[in-house]
């Protein structure tokens, strides 16, 4: 990303200030076009899948090993965000790992709460073992709440018993849905998209009733002893 492409960005973070007259089909077309203003268009392949009944595109760079998949989870607080706002990103991963990435379209807040996105997540993973995946060939990661949902997910498999992936990847993973942690007002004059007040807000949509500090929630909590490699 250019300096120019940055500051577009950074700008039309703050531009959300005082628009809390938005309806979340507003939040989401807005994180569209966000991510439009990243751009590019490495070269891939995208095909559209049914990972074991959850919509997602399939995304292959030139020359990937056929045999190694990372199944990513899109950030967005798990209520916007979709496989066509990280397609790019994807593409790139794709490049960078000679491997398949498997972005999944899990169910979004407020209308599917905690724990519809962990099911999905589960639900597609199972679906690259079925397809023939080996465990040790595959990945779970994710930015944001899917850096959380991925942590979530692979607490899931190992308490079900499903043979966990190689490693897990967590980029800036939410992992707490009460923005306890010092650097949310320490740093809040620094952050142009997360604020306390609206994290909060947004975990709450996905809790709805549930604990804000159940495990597969809030990652904080949960015991992460015979995970994979993070």
């Amino acid at each position: 990303m250019s300096l120019a492409q940055l500051e577009k960005v950074i700008d039309l973070l703050a531009a959300r200030e005082g628009s809390s007259d938005q309806t979340m089909d507003d939040w989401r077309e807005g994180f569209d076009i966000l991510m439009r203003v990243v751009g590019g268009d490495t070269p891939a392949s995208v095909q559209e899948v049914y990972a074991g009944g959850v919509p997602a595109e399939l995304v292959a760079s030139d020359l990937v090993s056929e045999d190694s998949a990372v199944l990513y989870l899109h950030g967005g607080g798990y209520a916007i965000g979709s496989p066509r706002t990280h397609r790019e990103f994807a593409r790139r991963l794709s490049a960078a790992s000679r491997a398949k990435i498997l972005v999944i379209d899990y169910r979004l807040a407020p209308e599917n709460p905690f724990p519809a996105a962990v099911e999905d997540a589960v639900s597609a993973y199972r679906w690259l073992l079925d397809s023939g995946y080996r465990p040790e060939n595959l990945s779970v990661a994710g930015d944001s709440a899917g850096g959380g949902l991925a942590m979530a997910t692979l607490i899931s498999l190992r308490d079900q018993g499903i043979p966990l992936p190689a490693c897990g990847v967590c980029l800036s993973p939410w992992v707490d849905m009460e923005g306890i942690g010092d650097s949310m007002t320490d740093r809040a004059d620094r952050d142009p998209m997360v604020q306390r007040e609206g994290l909060v807000s947004i975990a709450g949509l996905y809790l709805d009733d549930a604990d804000p500090r159940a495990p597969l929630a809030a990652p904080i909590y949960a015991d992460l002893r015979n995970l994979p490699s993070l």
